[in-house]
């Protein structure tokens, strides 16, 4: 059975014991994220508006925070995140991400995980969010890219997910000067990302983490 673990920084991730593996980093979840996917990826990214593509969509972490930072800027946000496993609503609610997120967490993380999969939904303001319940690895992707969160679980418990074929097809659906962003730097990684027509560079990563990938599209 999944178990909610309190993180360094004091936000929630969950451990999965069939495979071993943590949604994020211990660490520090929501400085994970935040570090990884916002400032490196959303912050980075210039594309006004910007549709955003999250691979793993898993607590909603990812967008949420894309949320807040939605509510304080100007330009509209499209998100789209893929999720073969949505999470039950019991373990949703006893995380506390909305104590991370400022005034409106609370409400908005509320109406991440409200809205019905596979429709479109405005969430707040700038922010529009359209989950997909689906197999990443089986799914022709929709759409077309400004920004990629890859967030699935590590090569090493989901090899099946960081395959070039897989890479292959993000780089399909990114536009031009598009950028991906991942927590891994593994050497297979940045390999396929480049066979794929990707300019891949390393960044410091989170606490925890030495390097990071942020990839864009030639």
């Amino acid at each position: 059975m999944n178990q909610i673990i309190k993180t360094s920084d004091g936000s929630h991730t969950i451990y999965v014991p069939e495979i071993d593996e943590h949604y994020h980093s211990v660490h520090g979840a929501v400085q994970e994220s935040t570090v990884i996917f916002i400032n490196s990826g959303f912050d980075f990214c210039k594309a006004d508006p910007i549709s955003i593509l999250e691979v793993g969509f898993g607590t909603g972490l990812n967008a949420l925070l894309t949320a807040i930072k939605s509510i304080e800027g100007t330009r509209e946000v499209n998100y789209t995140s893929i999720e073969n496993y949505p999470l039950d609503n019991k373990t949703i609610s006893s995380l506390n991400y909305n104590e991370f997120a400022g005034e409106n967490g609370r409400e908005i993380f509320h109406l991440i995980h409200l809205s019905p999969w596979n429709t479109r939904v405005n969430i707040c303001k700038n922010f529009n969010l359209h989950k997909m319940e689906a197999d990443f690895t089986k799914e022709k992707l929709p759409g077309k890219y400004d920004l990629i969160y890859f967030d699935a679980f590590g090569p090493d418990k989901q090899p099946e997910m960081w395959t070039r074929k897989m890479f292959s097809g993000i780089s399909d659906v990114t536009n031009k000067k598009g950028i991906l962003v991942t927590y891994s730097a593994k050497g297979e990684v940045k390999r396929s990302l480049k066979a794929c027509g990707f300019e891949v560079t390393l960044l410091p990563g989170p606490p925890g983490k030495r390097q990071m990938i942020r990839a864009v599209k030639i």
